[in-house]
């Protein structure tokens, strides 16, 4: 591990600052408003601001897409992000000043690097600041003075996040995406773990920010004796079933001593017939005890997730008025587009949620749907849940036209519930939201919340995995049959791609045999380690994947289809409904921008975020904005590079520039030597944009 260190002086405050001029954590706060109370910048100068400066990490890899999603922290004058290469730095806030590196890969170029969209920083009056990141599957313990890991932090500074998660998990894909969530000595993690049946438990952990040592863990898959256990119809679920895992990151009640986790779905996400009943504590917004990782109370936002509709982002913790008096609560949105507006201490809905019939039997043998969902009456959903014929998009010729129109009538899509199916079940909003990550941001003077969306419709069609044939196999099709098992959810079946997991045809071109085992062993970015697989079945995949010949019989091991890992059906890749020149195949906008009033849950307004070849239409947008004192509402997120300011009044765009890459990011707003500064992570890498390794700071030109 290196550390390089440029000499500086950093003054280090006894306790966690929470200062209005600061960033001190990921949204902006452990409430997750991404607020500001810096007016400096104003609707008034907002035109005039300049780039103060611009930190370029050195590590961003087109060929392999790399990004950077980090909303980076500032604190007593240093602001602290990551690198595409998940290297953490720290530079002088104010002029962008490179202080020191940290890169916990220099040794091992084959590591799994994923994304990183933050990091926890913690201080106190006895020891040195700390930051807390994860890369691959550690989580890492820095010393914010100097780079260095904290030696007496679990082993060397680190600690193993497979760890307390059970004997069958150590070789199964487990990182974080989102950063833990400090409260008094601890920091409470969440992971990200596979999407398919090889998915590790996604429990929710506390460790003691000294020593590493575990303080609590809270079960989202109960086990026998605790609450909820009684949703699963198989009472040993909890054995074998993955996945309902905290990897969007959490939001804090330090007054209340109350995490609110939210809670992703079950695995294998698109088929639960291994895992009937309504599965708690999937796709959950969750409210535990800081303390001890008791539940306090629970609330489902679906019910038997077979759509991939994971609760997407921290709750914003919000104050409104309720009945004529001010009332703490949490703003959760959704994939499907609802807003639910959830008492802070007790989970009862402020505005009506009912449960509606869904009125449906799967196709799939062995699924067990479930007969209602919840649906938000109030506000109104901040994206269309639906499309009919007469919503496709006719800005395109007549024979691009007539192609979607074909394909569309063959889609099952009487309602945003329509189970999954073999001939295709229309995914609108997409697997993408809906809501997504980045979450809102809320204005604490007015009461308003700031949801950016996506409206881009996708393709769920599932397809029968090959048994083992009797009598042996060769290594082709044992190749063929594990590619279906395993990679074809996320590349496809025609191994074309999809979304953001790229195609593999002509994929010898590009790797060797070596380098896709090693892949396979490793994992990298999205793509989960298969390290769980005989080394003979990563060998056949690798042949298969690489198009080589066919050498001799397979003489790895089998696992019986119709088991908990290997099930008879698996999606056939993550397929958007586009047009043939490559748009979303409805009407825009594909992308937007709402104001909703917490108080009343009506709409101020709504606009499209992105630009498209065919004008203001929205585009697809991952990132969040920030919302300021000074009248300002904050965005990049967007594929055509463009950081902009809205007027938060009234939707009213201000200002935007051309970012060096993408900002598919959260930006940060804080104040140094007296001057505000918004600065924007802009990495690229998503959507086809080129791969970006900048961090871009603004300010008021003199």
């Amino acid at each position: 591990m290196r550390y390089s260190i440029v000499p500086f002086i950093l003054l280090l405050a006894a306790c966690h600052s929470t200062g209005s001029t600061e960033w001190p954590a990921y949204n902006g706060g452990n409430k997750a408003q991404k607020y500001s109370t810096l007016k400096q910048i104003d609707t008034a100068n907002a035109r005039h601001l300049r780039v103060a400066w611009q930190y370029r990490t050195g590590d961003a890899d087109t060929a392999k897409g790399s990004q950077i999603q980090c909303n980076p922290l500032v604190v007593n004058g240093m602001l602290y992000g990551i690198s595409p290469r998940l290297k953490l730095f720290a530079l002088q806030a104010a002029t962008g000043a490179p202080q020191w590196v940290f890169d916990p890969f220099e040794k091992s170029e084959a590591a799994n690097v994923n994304n990183a969209r933050g990091l926890a920083y913690y201080a106190d009056g006895d020891s040195s600041a700390r930051l807390f990141y994860t890369a691959g599957a550690f989580l890492y313990c820095i010393n914010a003075a100097n780079g260095r890991p904290v030696q007496t932090f679990g082993s060397n500074g680190r600690i193993d996040l497979h760890d307390h998660l059970g004997e069958a998990a150590k070789n199964l894909y487990v990182t974080s995406t989102s950063p833990g969530m400090i409260y008094k000595d601890q920091i409470m993690v969440g992971t990200r773990v596979s999407e398919g049946a090889d998915a590790a438990p996604g429990h929710i952990r506390s460790y003691n920010v000294h020593t590493g040592q575990m303080q609590w863990i809270f079960h989202t898959i109960p086990q026998p004796g605790e609450f909820g256990h009684e949703t699963w119809k198989d009472p040993q679920a909890y054995r074998h079933i993955g996945g309902a895992n905290a990897w969007a990151g959490f939001s804090l009640d330090e007054e209340r001593g109350i995490l609110f986790a939210p809670v992703g779905s079950a695995a294998f996400d698109f088929y639960g017939a291994r895992r009937l009943g309504t599965n708690l504590f999937a796709n959950c917004l969750l409210a535990l005890d800081a303390n001890t990782g008791q539940r306090l109370w629970h609330f489902q936002g679906i019910h038997h997730d077979v759509w991939d509709r994971d609760l997407p982002a921290p709750p914003a913790l919000v104050t409104v008025t309720y009945e004529g008096k001010p009332t703490d609560a949490v703003a959760q949105t959704s994939k499907t587009g609802f807003l639910f507006l959830l008492d802070r201490e007790s989970g009862k809905p402020l505005f009506p949620v009912v449960e509606k019939d869904v009125p449906h039997q799967s196709p799939l043998p062995g699924e067990v749907l479930s007969p209602t969902q919840p649906y938000a009456l109030h506000p109104k959903p901040f994206v269309r849940q639906g499309m009919t014929e007469a919503d496709l998009l006719t800005q395109i010729p007549d024979s691009s036209y007539q192609d979607i129109k074909t394909r569309f009538a063959a889609l099952r899509k009487s309602h945003m519930f329509e189970p999954p199916s073999k001939e295709g079940t229309l995914m609108f909003p997409g697997f993408d939201g809906g809501g997504e990550w980045g979450g809102p941001a809320f204005d604490p003077a007015t009461g308003m919340l700031y949801i950016n969306a996506n409206e881009v419709p996708w393709i769920l069609q599932m397809v029968d995995v090959t048994a083992k044939r009797h009598g042996g196999e060769t290594m082709l099709a044992a190749g063929r049959r594990l590619y279906q098992q395993h990679c074809m959810s996320c590349h496809g079946g025609d191994r074309k791609g999809g979304g953001n997991y790229p195609s593999l045809l002509d994929a010898e071109k590009r790797y060797t045999a070596q380098a896709v085992l090693d892949l396979l062993q490793t994992g990298r970015r999205m793509m989960p380690a298969f390290s769980y697989l005989h080394p003979e079945e990563r060998k056949a995949v690798t042949q298969y994947i690489l198009n080589m010949p066919a050498a001799g019989p397979y003489t790895g091991p089998s696992t019986p289809i119709d088991s908990f890992r290997n099930l008879p059906y698996n999606m056939a890749g993550y397929k958007k409904f586009q047009t043939k020149e490559g748009y979303p195949a409805v009407t825009p906008p594909w992308g937007t921008l709402s104001a909703i009033d917490l108080n009343t849950g009506e709409y101020r307004w709504k606009v499209p975020l992105g630009t498209s070849a065919l004008g203001n239409t929205g585009t697809e947008n991952y990132g969040a904005p920030v919302v300021t004192a000074g009248g300002l509402l904050i965005i990049a997120a967007t594929p055509d590079s463009q950081l902009r300011i809205f007027n938060k009044r009234n939707g009213a765009l201000l200002w935007e520039t051309t970012l060096p890459a993408p900002g598919f990011a959260t930006p940060a707003v804080y104040e140094a030597g007296g001057k505000q500064y918004i600065v924007i992570a802009c990495g690229g890498g998503k959507l086809g944009t080129k791969p970006g390794d900048s961090y871009v700071a603004f300010a008021l030109g003199e």
